[in-house]
């Protein structure tokens, strides 16, 4: 299920606020960076589930639905790889994203859903080793 796509336009985690609707990730600071498509979904995918396993057949089936056929492996690390530049983490030192070998990818901090005039609703990552970076 989609929680935030569906029924929130924004969610909030550490210094940032993705809106939804547009696709644009705003840092505290005022900077505004336009997510592609791609980078954008995966974005959205692991908000949805903070603390949880998103896999990579996930992350394919959402990006490539109808079984388009395209070399996926290279295109979603591509993918991962400009959304942590524009989230400005590191692979190697996560401090958003956390690679999982051979699994997929896992969000690492906590996530708050706004919409326009709704209260904003919390939601926490999972405890893990990485996760307590916070």
């Amino acid at each position: 299920m989609q929680i935030g796509a569906r029924r929130h336009s924004r969610a909030r985690f550490e210094e940032f606020v993705l809106d939804m609707r547009t696709g644009e990730l705003c840092h505290d600071s005022g900077k505004v960076i336009r997510l592609p498509e791609q980078p954008f979904q995966i974005l959205a995918m692991l908000l949805e589930r903070p603390g949880g396993v998103v896999s990579r057949e996930e992350i394919r089936k959402r990006l490539w639905p109808n079984d388009t056929i395209v070399e996926f492996e290279h295109s979603i690390s591509a993918a991962m790889n400009r959304l942590r530049q524009a989230l400005g983490d590191n692979a190697g030192d996560p401090t958003y994203i956390e690679t999982l070998a051979r699994r997929g990818y896992r969000w690492m901090r906590s996530v708050e859903w706004i919409d326009n005039g709704d209260r904003p609703a919390a939601v926490e990552a999972l405890a893990s080793p990485s996760a307590s970076k916070q």
